[in-house]
């Protein structure tokens, strides 16, 4: 399996990884790209994964990356395992000024005049979850729900994320396709040469251990003609 260790970690480890793996980023990137180009397909079938997971992984979908992947993977006739291994595009270091750009790009495209700065961003949040948790609570209660804090999120926060990080993420996808397509090939044209080099070498060695034991054979039975004769003389 490829995501399977041989020793589990613990949910605090496992938090720990996802901010800030233990490895690296540099290293953790380097493990995806290998375990892609070791995906036995077709190249373009790996590329067309890679770009499904590259593309979901930028969108806003909490939860959902890998339904999303895996669901855009098979619209595509891409490779599955290469769209969920591609949604590791992103991590905690560049998210955040990836998603910053994209709320900024789409309120640009929506025509949104909003500061967007930290104070504002948080206060949506705040205001988001206070009405998801008020909503909650209301289920049990005679309260009504309420949703201008959820509706203000949508409109100023999440759809222009949303909307912003759509053309990001077609063009860096793009890349990843054309990138990952020429990468295949050499890795799969090696690992071919590599494998018919290890055919070459084991037919020799079995055509040697085969003209050794003819050798031995023909020596055995010389043996055995020369002590008939030595057994019939008188």
């Amino acid at each position: 399996m490829v995501f399977r260790r041989r020793d589990p970690l613990s949910w605090g480890a496992w938090l720990r990884e996802q901010v800030y793996p233990r490895s690296g980023f540099k290293r953790a990137t380097r493990y995806v790209v290998y375990r892609m180009r070791r995906l036995p397909d077709q190249p373009h079938r790996v590329a067309r994964g890679v770009f499904a997971g590259f593309f979901i992984g930028f969108l806003p979908l909490p939860g959902l990356q890998f339904v999303a992947a895996w669901g855009m993977a098979r619209l595509m006739r891409g490779n599955v395992l290469a769209a969920l291994l591609g949604t590791f595009n992103t991590n905690p270091l560049t998210t955040p000024p990836f998603t910053v750009f994209s709320v900024w790009l789409g309120h640009w495209i929506l025509g949104i005049e909003a500061p967007l700065n930290f104070k504002y961003i948080w206060h949506a949040l705040d205001n988001a979850g206070q009405d998801l948790w008020f909503n909650f609570m209301a289920l049990f209660g005679p309260e009504k729900a309420r949703w201008d804090g959820l509706i203000q999120f949508w409109n100023e926060i999440y759809l222009p994320w949303f909307i912003g990080a759509l053309g990001p993420a077609i063009v860096i996808s793009a890349i990843a396709y054309y990138i990952t397509i020429p990468l295949v090939e050499a890795y799969q044209k090696a690992r071919a040469a590599t494998a018919h080099e290890r055919a070459e070498r084991r037919a020799k060695m079995r055509a040697k251990l085969a003209e050794a034991a003819a050798k031995l054979k023909r020596r055995g039975e010389k043996g055995e003609d020369s002590d008939d004769d030595s057994q019939g003389s008188p």
